[in-house]
């Protein structure tokens, strides 16, 4: 699975060159706090703007629980983001009033939100099973932190999950084996796509069966954090593998370019009290 981070990395950062310069047109746990690998080199001094991070800046971000559930709510995040064929899953959405949080028995369980996170909503789609290939689960969190310092010790706590549990249970049935952390990963040849980032992988395996690649992929704009996981299924090549990890990449880029989008259009915050003094 070592083959793909750079593939990812280098399709993020194309679509993030396209989005600034054109105007941007679970059941799984795991997308909403686990730990990635990082690429951790930031943006050279000499970049253009065009190569800029997305970004959310803290005074553009919600400020309240309600503004925040409103935020990621409003979020589009289509099923075709993540490739073809893809489709909501049902349960499609998680309580933006919880999260999940990893035990020290390394299973993964759902909680009230900390007094540092405003909201946090996952999405659940999949590529159905077709032709012998096994279906595909792709995951998506976005988290709204209280400030930047909160969201970076969420990115940090990331990191330390998998080096404390390398293997860890999603759920009754699925199972995350071998996960493998790193910070820096490209160095200064990183692309950029975000304040910070993280990526991870794996394998998973349900009810004991056979193990499948897993991908975890992380990443900060501000106060706002992104996270989405891959559960590949069964009956797929190599080159069909890395184009499932390479495809969330670009569904991730679409969401960061609508949420960097959003701040510098000012409208990423809209204050409760007016919007329903408008109404």
């Amino acid at each position: 699975m070592a083959g793909w981070r750079p593939v990812l990395a280098a399709t993020a950062g194309a679509l993030l060159l396209a989005g600034c310069s054109g105007g941007a047109s679970d059941d799984e746990p795991k997308a909403e706090g686990t730990p990635k690998k990082s690429s951790g080199a930031s943006p050279s001094a000499s970049a253009s703007p065009a190569n800029e991070p997305y970004t959310l800046a803290e005074d553009r971000a919600p400020k309240t629980r309600a503004e925040a559930v409103a935020f990621v709510r409003e979020l589009t995040v289509r099923p075709d983001y993540f490739g073809t064929g893809y489709r909501t899953r049902d349960p499609f959405e998680s309580d933006p009033a919880e999260w999940a949080v990893l035990g020290e028995d390394c299973l993964w369980r759902r909680e009230a939100l900390p007094g540092t996170v405003l909201a946090s909503l996952t999405r659940m789609y999949e590529l159905p099973a077709k032709d012998g290939k096994g279906p595909v689960y792709v995951s998506l969190t976005v988290t709204v932190h209280q400030d930047v310092v909160s969201a970076r010790r969420d990115m940090a706590g990331s990191l330390e999950e998998a080096l404390r549990c390398p293997g860890q249970q999603l759920n009754a049935t699925d199972r995350v084996l071998d996960l493998y952390s790193q910070v820096n990963a490209f160095a200064d040849g990183r692309s950029v796509i975000s304040d910070d980032d993280l990526t991870e992988t794996g394998s998973w395996a349900a009810d004991g069966g056979k193990a499948h690649p897993f991908d975890w992929y992380k990443f900060r704009m501000g106060p706002v954090t992104v996270a989405a996981t891959a559960r590949h299924g069964s009956g797929r090549t190599e080159t069909e593998d890395s184009t499932v990890t390479t495809d969330m990449g670009k569904g991730m880029t679409f969401v960061a370019a609508s949420i960097d989008s959003k701040g510098r259009a000012g409208d990423a915050v809209e204050p409760t009290e007016q919007k329903e003094a408008g109404q």
